[in-house]
């Protein structure tokens, strides 16, 4: 059923070199600032010179370029071939700093990576069988979570980014990521439908240009540094295999396969076309290969970037090879560190009025899966109702897990994590339990015979 969908799926259209160019550079845009973010923590989080960190920097580019290439493009076993830009996961980043401060070396940080990556390869197989457990009211609480979760990151990059900087929260930055929000609006509501779909690059573009002219953007460093930078094979040094290091991540390797499943359900939701366990199998064993290789090159592990989800969403650009195009461009990015630098020398706040934008998006496509629920049905109001409520826990309180055992806060790091571990949990409890159903049943045929349809 999957091959014979590849010439009528709206994710196999080819728009043309043009298109899938300029579609492209707007996905590396959108993630650019959350790929860097990760090994710049990391980086600082564990002590590593400048020099590492840009090292860390430039090889994440390069090696999220080829993830996603692999996952847009693949071949056999490997790859959905689905418009999923991948990168650096953020997920990982408490725990590698953790081994990193207790003793553990950056080898073996990279050593652990690749463990459990493999490990994620082989239990790849049993996360793509679950997805009958995936039905509307549990993949639209988890598609609406994500783009909520996401909502705060957008919040500090218009603040600047750095809580730490003098000019946190100013109203330099404020204005200027409201001037990139309604210069975004103002195209999606005149512009014309190219237009339109590539409002959030214009607006971007926009953005950084009044920040140049009001002195707020320093581009004068975009020329400092090499021009061109190969990849430097284990150049952190030969990885080591420590077994406490090996479990944190192997803990972490199971959170980014259950995001990453959410991510292509939420993709296939949002191009309209069929996601089935083999193409969940294929996509995650890109995500554990991509993660595998990543330590040779210096890179930490690889997931599905949910920012991008919001981008398809929002401008219905569904093709694969337009973000395929993409992977192309951060493989180039990653050879040519000074277009890197140019792209990240664009102020945080111009990113975040746009990122309010996409990421709200994605909230918007949960909750349009989430109205086909039927909530005359009780069970299926509590399971949405405790399902988001529980997503929110890190977001309102992040130290609220902070008395439970290292695995459970590895796990509940990411309300993306418990939204889709309680959705499934109470989906199963209500509509795949049969103790109790036929009561339930019963009672419900009573009030309303017509409300049977969706529960589950």
């Amino acid at each position: 059923m999957h091959s014979e969908s590849k010439t009528t799926s709206p994710e196999h259209e080819r728009l043309g070199m043009g298109k899938n160019l300029t579609y492209g550079f707007q996905h590396v845009l959108t993630m650019y600032g959350g790929l860097i973010a990760a090994p710049l923590v990391v980086g600082l989080g564990i002590g590593l010179s400048q020099a590492d960190i840009g090292l860390l920097i430039t090889a994440s580019i390069l090696v999220a370029g080829l993830a996603t290439l692999l996952q847009t493009l693949g071949f056999k076993w490997f790859g959905s071939k689905l418009p999923i830009v991948q990168g650096t996961s953020f997920a990982a980043v408490a725990s590698m700093i953790a081994i990193g401060s207790n003793g553990g070396s950056f080898q073996s940080i990279l050593g652990a990576i690749m463990v459990s990556s493999i490990f994620g390869i082989i239990i790849a197989p049993f996360f793509s069988k679950i997805v009958r457990f995936f039905p509307p009211i549990v993949t639209g609480s988890i598609i609406a979570i994500i783009g909520i979760s996401l909502l705060p990151v957008a919040i500090r990059w218009i603040m600047g980014g750095n809580p730490k900087a003098e000019n946190w929260g100013s109203i330099e930055n404020l204005g200027l990521a409201t001037l990139t929000l309604v210069f975004l609006l103002l195209l999606t509501k005149f512009g014309s439908a190219a237009i339109k779909r590539l409002a959030v690059l214009l607006s971007i573009v926009f953005g950084a240009v009044v920040a140049f002219i009001f002195g707020l953007a320093d581009f004068s460093k975009v020329g400092d540094g090499a021009w061109i930078a190969l990849p430097n094979i284990l150049g952190f040094g030969t990885p080591v295999f420590e077994w406490p290091a090996i479990l944190s991540m192997c803990i972490v390797t199971v959170v980014i396969l259950t995001e990453t499943t959410a991510s292509l359900l939420a993709i296939g939701e949002i191009v309209d076309t069929e996601v089935d366990n083999h193409r969940i199998a294929d996509g995650l064993r890109a995500d554990m290969l991509s993660s595998a290789i990543a330590p040779f090159f210096g890179a930490f592990m690889q997931c599905a970037f949910v920012q991008n989800v919001g981008l398809v969403a929002i401008t219905g650009v569904k093709s694969r090879f337009v973000v395929a195009t993409a992977g192309g461009i951060l493989v180039v990015l990653g050879l040519l560190p000074v277009f890197g630098r140019l792209v990240a020398s664009i102020p945080m706040p111009v990113l975040g009025g746009a990122g309010l934008v996409l990421f709200g998006s994605v909230a918007v496509s949960g909750i349009r899966t989430l109205s086909k629920v039927d909530y005359q049905v009780q069970s299926n109001l509590i399971i949405v109702a405790v399902s988001l409520a529980a997503g929110l826990i890190p977001l309102i309180s992040p130290e609220f897990f902070h008395a439970m055992p290292d695995a459970i806060q590895t796990l509940f790091h990411s309300g993306i994590s418990i939204t889709c571990i309680m959705a499934v949990l109470l989906n199963l409890f209500f509509n795949h339990l049969h103790v109790g159903n036929k009561v339930a049943l019963k009672q419900t045929l009573t009030e309303n015979p017509s409300t049977i349809q969706n529960r589950s």
